[in-house]
């Protein structure tokens, strides 16, 4: 049975949020749009996403590192999320494996949400209605788009091609390769929900510092009488700049 999934490679995601922009501005208008924003330009924005981006600093200073790790639904191959819905409106499909929402069955009850350990479901505070990643299944299978896009939009964005995508279940395939050439692992496989998605480990790094850099001294340029000062007859913004 094919199973659609998405395969991360941590070492190489820069955290751009690239991924979370592009399936913002593609869901938003398409099959599963639209995803609200409340106050999206004001001191606390906040909205409905299917993916997001958490970073991480690891380690003890001065050794540390910064982790991004992306996440969206994990499309289980045995989702918590479907048998708890009490309307069908979770479901998974039997083609490709792709967990999705009925949002005529929903009834927002969030009981899905509940059931997911992994946290990756978002209530659409606007429609009363349960959200997630779709895969883009409105544009995997797009036929008038050209096959080399019909991917997710988040894969198509990614800059650094950290963000794989196909059949997991197909051992030919790039991201059954990726996993096993690359020791790709599932998400807190311990739940037993069996994640389609996986995730490429971070090669570990060593950092050498060297005593001397970890002193901390005063920009030069901080020091009294060494500041850059304008000449008196120099003119001021006010001169230069037109309100």
């Amino acid at each position: 049975m094919t199973q659609l999934a998405l395969v991360i490679d941590l070492n190489v995601c820069v955290g751009c949020h690239a991924c979370v922009t592009s399936c913002k501005e593609w869901n938003t208008s398409g099959a599963a749009g639209y995803l609200s924003d409340d106050n999206p330009y004001g001191k606390d924005p906040t909205g409905t996403f299917f993916n997001r981006v958490q970073t991480f600093e690891v380690g003890e200073y001065p050794n540390t590192q910064t982790v991004h790790f992306p996440k969206s639904c994990l499309h289980c191959e045995d989702p918590p999320c479907v048998p708890v819905c009490p309307t069908g409106a979770s479901y998974k499909r039997k083609e490709d494996g792709i967990v999705l929402v009925d949002y005529d069955k929903c009834i927002g009850c969030k009981y899905c949400a509940w059931a997911c350990p992994y946290g990756v479901r978002e209530i659409d505070e606007h429609q009363h209605v349960m959200t997630k990643c779709t895969l883009c299944v409105d544009r995997v299978y797009d036929q008038t788009l050209p096959e080399s896009e019909r991917k997710p939009a988040c894969v198509m964005a990614c800059p650094t091609n950290a963000r794989l995508f196909g059949d997991i279940h197909d051992p030919e395939s790039g991201v059954s390769k990726a996993i096993q050439d690359n020791g790709g692992y599932q998400l807190m496989p311990e739940w037993g929900t069996h994640p389609a998605n996986h995730y490429l480990p971070r090669h570990k790094q060593e950092i050498k510092v060297r005593e001397e850099d970890l002193e901390r001294v005063d920009n030069p340029l901080k020091v009294d009488g060494r500041l850059p000062k304008p000449a008196l007859k120099s003119p001021s913004l006010d001169d230069v700049t037109s309100w």
